[in-house]
């Protein structure tokens, strides 16, 4: 799921990737009168409420059209900012780097995340509507055996572990290295994963990681993983919480220019019933059935809103 800034199993989530901007410009008359133009980034979440909101819009009568899997976090962002695209699904916590200030606390609690993204984005002439109360930020996932038999709920209780020998860790470099991951989880719960207790892969497919952790796969009982990753729920691993709130919180919401909204006064409300049903159980079960079921996000978002009640 992108919730970093570039790619959602976001392999460099804190990193604003360059990328030009070739092929987006629409002549300024015909922006005044096209369609809503509804993008996402390149990652199976992203691309999946990216549909959402194309078939909320349609629905609703507004004329929309889908450029979906446009680029990462930058390329969307200026295409947005710009006025070339209308609306995409971001992170809350993706607004801590955009406004430079990812070192404020206020990015660690959900509330204050989403006021602190509104703020920043109003003078900017873009609106943020609800998010979803699913934090797809990255944890550690721990197999499930383990978790059991030691008592393993919480990132305190795995810095216990940790201590008592008991962890392995499968991860990507970004993970271990990064101030912004392990080492925040480290400060915040005081303990040191020792690197020789870690297998660094090249990559950062949570989806390895994940397996790892579930199967015991060269040793390793835990793995990195984020929030809403499908294949969580097709794994019996247990994922640790995060009570101290080591890491910035990135919820999924849609974000729209100001204008659309001003113009469209239907969609705001329509989006946001929508989305705060997304919760954690149900975003990791359509993740899911792209991921693990291999469905099309096409078609998983017609049948979660199909499942809705009108």
């Amino acid at each position: 799921m992108q919730r970093q800034p570039d790619t959602p199993h976001p392999l460099n989530r804190r990193t604003l990737i360059a990328g030009g901007l070739a092929g987006l410009a629409l002549p300024a008359a015909a922006r005044a009168d096209r369609p809503v133009v509804v993008a996402s980034k390149v990652d199976g979440e992203g691309i999946l409420l990216g549909h959402v909101f194309v078939m909320v819009l349609a629905r609703l009568g507004v004329p929309v059209t889908a450029r979906l899997q446009l680029g990462p976090t930058r390329i969307v962002r200026t295409a947005l900012t710009a006025g070339e695209i209308d609306a995409y699904p971001e992170y809350t916590g993706n607004a801590a780097f955009f406004s430079g200030t990812d070192a404020d606390p206020v990015w660690r609690r959900a509330d204050t995340a989403y006021a602190a993204a509104t703020a920043f984005d109003a003078r900017n002439g873009l609106t943020w509507l609800k998010p979803a109360p699913a934090n797809n930020t990255w944890q550690i996932a721990v197999q499930g055996a383990l978790a059991r038999a030691e008592h393993l709920a919480t990132m305190a209780d795995f810095a216990g572990a940790v201590r008592r020998g008991l962890i392995e860790l499968a991860a990507s470099a970004e993970f271990v290295e990064s101030p912004a991951a392990l080492p925040s989880f480290e400060r915040a719960y005081d303990f040191v994963m020792p690197r020789e207790r870690i297998v660094m892969l090249p990559g950062g497919d949570t989806a390895v990681t994940l397996r790892a952790a579930a199967q015991g796969i060269s040793g390793v009982n835990a793995g990195m993983v984020y929030g809403t990753d499908g294949a969580i729920a097709a794994l019996d691993v247990a994922v640790m919480s995060d009570p101290a709130g080591a890491q910035i919180v990135y919820e999924p919401a849609p974000l729209f220019r100001t204008a659309i909204l001003d113009r469209y006064p239907q969609i705001a409300p329509a989006l946001d019933r929508i989305v705060s049903g997304l919760d954690l159980p149900t975003l990791r079960r359509l993740n899911a059935q792209v991921a693990v079921e291999g469905d099309t996000p096409e078609a998983v978002a017609r049948r979660y809103l199909g499942s809705l009640a009108p």
